[in-house]
């Protein structure tokens, strides 16, 4: 069975579409959609359903895709354990990261990689943490990187780095000029969080519980389903929220928000590297997560 069918097959199903996966694949759409169709014949199965734009796997679909991406998977890791023999490194490595560790950790430690091994391909997906925790259970993200501990225990889970939460106010609030709050002024100030699935968020919720605050008793006006959403809600003064210091530096060093104390309240937590059980590593992403750990050390 041709190995670029597989490829294309693959790409077909994780972007749900023949244009997309096209594009990725640098192919013409027509190549696309004949890669498939000769697939089909050779199964003799109807492996895509077209609903319009969108593009789905069959229940067949479904069944053949896992081994599929496990035979390319193992095409992927055979070339570059050839090429690590041969002392270089090459290839493509997919990881995922929910935002803080996402947008503000890895792109400093993937470039620094990336110019001791410029042969090398890296695809960074961003999501919440429950996503990411699915796709690396599912085996579609070697490694992943998340803003709370999760408990399943089909995933071996490492502390990676550390992140502090604040309780970021826009300039003109009252609080912005006080050093503290007790954590009782919290109830019935407009809130803003994240969404559902959010390690902030989940860590927000888990600290404030462990110190006698119920957080049904905050007054939320709106959820937003990133970390830019609710900076940029802060800012526009629809409400307060907690967020990483991380994202919210940069506007705290220039005026833009301040950060307030939560009296007897830190919200320190640490960033966790998440893989699969049993899983073997490439030889790249070994590498990758050698260079992170002398990085972080």
């Amino acid at each position: 069975m041709d190995m670029r069918r597989l490829e294309v097959f693959c790409k077909v199903v994780e972007l749900k579409s023949f244009t997309g996966a096209a594009k990725a694949l640098s192919l013409s759409q027509p190549t696309v959609s004949e890669h498939i169709r000769t697939l089909e014949e050779i199964v003799n199965e109807r492996l895509l359903d077209r609903l319009g734009r969108e593009v789905l796997a069959t229940p067949a679909g479904k069944v053949f895709y896992q081994y599929a991406r496990n035979i390319v998977r193992m095409r992927d890791e055979a070339v570059q354990a050839l090429e690590q023999f041969k002392g270089n490194l090459a290839g493509r490595l997919v990881l995922g990261a929910s935002t803080i560790p996402g947008t503000y950790m890895l792109p400093r430690i993937i470039g620094d990689f990336k110019s001791t091994h410029p042969a090398i391909q890296i695809t960074l997906r961003i999501a919440d943490t429950a996503l990411i925790v699915e796709q690396v259970l599912d085996g579609d993200l070697e490694a992943g990187f998340i803003g709370s501990k999760w408990s399943d225990r089909r995933l071996v889970m490492e502390e990676i780095f550390t992140d502090e939460l604040v309780l970021a106010v826009y300039p003109e609030h009252p609080w912005a000029s006080r050093k503290r709050i007790k954590r009782t002024d919290l109830e019935g100030e407009p809130f803003i969080l994240r969404e559902r699935g959010s390690g902030t968020r989940m860590v927000m919720e888990r600290i404030l519980d462990e110190h006698g605050f119920d957080v049904s008793r905050l007054s939320v006006v709106a959820e937003m389903g990133s970390t830019e959403a609710v900076r940029q809600g802060i800012k526009s003064k629809i409400g307060i929220s907690i967020l990483s210091r991380n994202a919210a530096a940069d506007d705290i060093d220039h005026g833009l928000l301040a950060a307030v104390d939560i009296e007897r309240i830190r919200f320190t937590r640490p960033l966790y590297l998440i893989q699969r059980r049993n899983r073997q590593m490439s030889p790249l992403c070994a590498a990758f997560l050698e260079r992170l750990r002398e990085h972080d050390g």
